[in-house]
């Protein structure tokens, strides 16, 4: 063979052994970056259940951290579960959190349902603001199907500088799934819902 053909071999081999080498590397290393890659997706969409952790601090956001549980309800003649994907999550007052609840309908047959909401205690519900929420919505499900409902939420940090709210630490936010807006408002929830209905249940087809 001649010099300069096995030398070209040569090196075609040992830059073929350093790419299978650097693919192998790349491989492991992926493994070991999967289980928190995969953890970190779950905090930001709150697949399978993990609780959401708030994002970037608005401006004006205190060190102060607030606890929101989340609960769930459903009229007993509305044939759904309906449960929130995480018990609760902690964020610091002024910063945006996330949470998830799951609806199914179980019956075999669409069946279109409306959520009404309170918040406690009651004195911090003109702290607690939502930007995106479902409440006050027709939503018709399939048989069978199952969807994930988004809240998104912020607490205001003046609740630090009220007196009546300055020492509370867990907010308490509760959705219940009515058949429609009339039974809620038989059942008194719209009552209790608060301000926030009027605008709402006129815009509710």
């Amino acid at each position: 063979m001649e010099p300069s053909r096995s030398a070209a071999i040569r090196r075609r081999n040992r830059m073929l052994g350093l790419g299978t080498a650097g693919f192998v590397a790349g491989m492991v290393g992926l493994a070991f970056a999967s289980v928190p890659l995969y953890r970190m997706f779950c905090q930001v969409t709150g697949y399978n259940g993990t609780v959401q952790v708030g994002g970037p601090a608005a401006p004006g956001a205190g060190d102060r951290v607030m606890t929101i549980r989340f609960n769930a309800n459903t009229q007993p003649n509305l044939p759904w579960r309906f449960a929130p994907a995480q018990a609760a999550t902690s964020l610091r007052v002024g910063e945006e959190g996330v949470g998830f609840y799951r609806a199914t309908n179980t019956a075999a047959v669409p069946v279109t349902g409306v959520a009404t909401y309170n918040v406690t205690p009651e004195v911090v519900g003109k702290y607690f603001h939502k930007t995106a929420c479902f409440c006050f919505e027709q939503q018709t499900l399939a048989p069978g199907q199952e969807v994930d409902m988004p809240l998104a939420f912020w607490v205001d940090p003046k609740i630090a500088e009220d007196p009546n709210t300055r020492d509370i630490r867990t907010i308490t936010i509760s959705y219940t799934f009515f058949r429609s807006l009339d039974d809620a408002e038989r059942s008194g929830a719209l009552a209790s819902a608060g301000p926030h209905v009027g605008g709402a249940r006129r815009g509710t087809p």
